[in-house]
């Protein structure tokens, strides 16, 4: 099992910055997801061990995902956000090589507690 933990969740203005951290412990694919209050969780980003990265559409040129496999980290940088990015997010990690960047939570095995992004108009 691979342990997670995210950081780097706060509160900020619409058009606004931030950048979330995920200790982990390892993974082939890892990715970041998110869940609104009364919504599914949805993935947003998911990048390999050879660093190929697939995003959701909406965040697509706005979110930026990276990881330093020397470090065991992953990152999530976060422009230009939107009220509509608030959410509880997530960092995901999936074992198998055949995770194919997948943005489908069932994948990944391994979940962190969560970090809260807050977007205010």
């Amino acid at each position: 099992q691979v342990q997670l933990v995210e950081s780097g969740g706060g509160s900020v203005q619409a058009g606004g910055s931030l950048r979330l951290s995920c200790a982990a412990s390892g993974g082939y694919c890892m990715g970041w997801f998110r869940q609104a209050p009364g919504k599914e969780r949805e993935g947003v980003a998911a990048i390999d061990n050879n660093g190929r990265t697939n995003y959701t559409d909406p965040v697509k040129g706005r979110f930026t995902i990276s990881r330093d496999n020397a470090k065991n980290t992953l990152y999530l940088q976060m422009s230009s956000l939107k009220p509509e990015d608030t959410a509880m997010y997530y960092c995901a990690a999936a074992t198998s090589r055949f995770c194919y960047l997948s943005l489908q939570p069932y994948v990944y095995s391994s979940w962190g507690p969560g970090a809260q992004v807050t977007v205010s108009s």
